[in-house]
């Protein structure tokens, strides 16, 4: 019997995560769709071999990409999970799905995951990564993209939503683990991160997600966002890496998961506020020299 949600996947040169996703996936017998992004290796003659139907659509960013995933398909369960390809479902998520009865669920749309995520082999447990919850699986038609975000991707549905604690999501980029990877990677990120934030001082963007801090979990990330965008400029950088490593006890990560922290928590914030000012100064110049 068919289960009652398809797996949703973005890949782009994946042949090093996909068969890891899929092959934790296989057993569930979903209906698999993968949205790639131009891959040169062997993504796609992996996810032919788990009869992926396969679609392919530019990369611009996450947000846009999962939009495309969502409308381009012809799906035809009533919900979706969408995952990314360096991820991976444990045998608790599996059972959790392989369980799933939608009669359980009336008046819910959404079902948020349990992520552990993993920078060079070790699971970073601290400094706010852990329990950590993603809204990956939602009612067909009624979960959407939240275009208004440029990079910190997440999906919304209107209405009531629950949380697997137990079922957990490994996240994992073998990629990164080749520190210039990371720093390439994050260095086109803070680009997008930067020209969002100095939309949202211009009002050009609005959050989505109402920020709530007794809410569900992306509501209170909105409240904490809020709060980031009023704080000073280079200054928040080290207020929040000492929190996660102080307060939030990201010091019990040990070395790898410090440097992770310093990197993430620290360096790719602060690459953004430089990047802020460098576009506010453009735009600035730009202006001084219209007639």
């Amino acid at each position: 019997m068919q289960p009652p949600f398809s797996f949703i996947v973005l890949t782009y040169n994946e042949e090093i995560h996909l068969p890891r996703l899929l092959q934790s996936i296989a057993g569930l017998q979903a209906p698999l769709f993968v949205l790639d992004s131009g891959s040169m290796d062997d993504t796609l003659t992996i996810a032919q071999s788990y009869n992926a139907t396969i679609a392919r659509h530019p990369f611009v960013n996450h947000p846009q990409q999962w939009h495309h995933a969502l409308t381009c398909f012809n799906i035809t369960t009533p919900w979706v999970v969408c995952l990314d390809a360096d991820h991976t479902v444990t045998p608790e998520l599996y059972q959790l799905l392989a369980d799933f009865n939608p009669d359980g669920y009336a008046g819910i749309n959404g079902i948020y995951f349990n992520r552990k995520n993993y920078f060079k082999g070790k699971w970073i447990k601290h400094g706010g990564y852990y329990p950590f919850y993603l809204l990956k699986m939602f009612r067909y038609g009624i979960g959407y993209s939240d275009l208004n975000e440029n990079m910190d991707h997440r999906f919304v549905v209107n209405g009531a939503t629950t949380i697997w604690k137990q079922g957990w999501l490994l996240e994992e980029n073998l990629k990164e683990n080749q520190i210039a990877f990371w720093i390439d990677k994050h260095n086109r990120y803070s680009d997008q991160l930067a020209m969002e934030e100095v939309e949202r001082m211009q009002q050009l963007r609005i959050q989505t997600i109402k920020p709530r801090l007794t809410g569900n979990p992306d509501e209170r990330t909105a409240q904490l966002k809020q709060w980031w965008w009023k704080l000073p400029r280079y200054v928040r950088p080290a207020v929040y890496f000492s929190y996660r490593l102080i307060f939030k006890l990201g010091i019990l990560d040990g070395r790898t998961g410090i440097i992770f922290h310093f990197l993430q928590g620290f360096w790719f914030r602060l690459m953004v506020d430089i990047k802020i000012d460098e576009l506010l100064k453009k735009q600035h110049e730009g202006r001084s020299k219209r007639p």
